[in-house]
């Protein structure tokens, strides 16, 4: 009897094991494998284009951009990740005659790149900014087979840096990043820079890769944080080294000691609006935030170009002459 109870509980005990791994091999997938379809950005209702979008004005911008494109043909840069996985890590670079030492690194978000950044590459360039647009590891052209979510990605953002300060050792540099792209810079921000980096802006980025993971799986899944989440950050540090608990913007952010500018829109549902004052708060240095009324995740600039560049701008120019 005690013999067949130890062989049942043996075989519970292996069963729940393989579902637990189950169940975080499957969301690391959904979320994390680059080699996975993201099925689930396509006919997303918190991604859909914002109602606020003026069609004349969107249209007016989309033209410029393909004239960007076509006027000017980027550099191609490469640096090798620091990490044990020594990705070849592909950016973009925008040189500009009129830049001096101006610079900025343009960081995409999730699932996208840095080619997909022409918006925001353009308005930077026309200002008289230098631009490198990296491709995230897992992204475009980089090398990676696993999304980090901006926690490696902040690594991969020194090297950046110090690819400028090689170029131009004057440099003054901003870091501004979109949606994931956000959450990196943010990210980055917590991290020992040099006084090169003058100022941060981030748009609609999260406030930490748990958050917004316990987000979605109850808005895809109407599933709990536990055990999914455990799972999943089971998985997620044997096949891609990261801690989904770890990989804090809000915890990043509370060390930096690099001006920044906080920028979401007011109707976002998929990086929901409320992380905007999480990081906010915790955030020790000069500051501002600019809410956009009517924004989607993502669609800021889009609803109100002139108000979102307007405050970038000012506040940008306190710390790059």
């Amino acid at each position: 009897m005690k013999k067949k109870l130890i062989i049942t509980g043996s075989i519970c005990a292996f069963l729940l094991v393989a579902a637990y791994f189950f169940v975080g091999n499957y969301f690391y997938n959904f979320a994390l494998n680059v080699d996975r379809e993201k099925e689930f950005l396509e006919d997303n209702p918190n991604l859909q284009q914002s109602d606020a979008v003026v069609a004349s004005v969107a249209e007016e911008a989309e033209l410029a951009d393909d004239e960007f494109k076509q006027k000017y043909s980027p550099s191609k840069l490469s640096v090798v990740s620091s990490d044990k996985e020594q990705l070849k890590l592909n950016a973009y670079v925008y040189e500009n005659e009129q830049a001096g030492h101006k610079w900025a690194i343009v960081v995409h978000g999730y699932n996208g790149k840095a080619k997909s950044m022409t918006r925001y590459i353009r308005n930077f360039h026309e200002k008289g900014y230098n631009v490198l647009a990296p491709d995230l590891r897992g992204h475009g052209e980089s090398e990676g087979n696993y999304i980090g979510m901006g926690w490696h990605d902040r690594k991969d953002m020194l090297l950046w840096i110090d690819q400028i300060l090689k170029k131009d050792h004057e440099a003054e540099i901003v870091l501004f990043g979109v949606s994931m792209g956000g959450a990196t810079v943010m990210m980055t921000s917590g991290e020992e820079l040099p006084s090169n980096l003058k100022v941060i802006v981030e748009d609609c980025g999260y406030s930490s890769v748990s958050d917004v993971f316990v987000y979605q799986l109850d808005d895809l899944f109407g599933l709990p944080e536990f055990p999914v989440m455990n799972a999943a950050n089971t998985v997620t540090n044997v096949r891609a080294g990261y801690d989904l608990y770890e990989a804090s913007a809000i915890e990043q952010v509370s060390k930096s000691v690099t001006p920044m500018l906080f920028i979401h829109g007011d109707a976002d549902t998929f990086v929901p609006f409320e992380m905007l004052d999480k990081v906010y708060e915790e955030a020790n240095v000069e500051k501002e935030k600019l809410v956009i009324s009517g924004a989607n995740h993502g669609d800021a600039e889009k609803v109100d170009p002139e108000a979102y560049w307007g405050t970038v701008w000012r506040f940008v120019d306190r710390y790059i002459n």
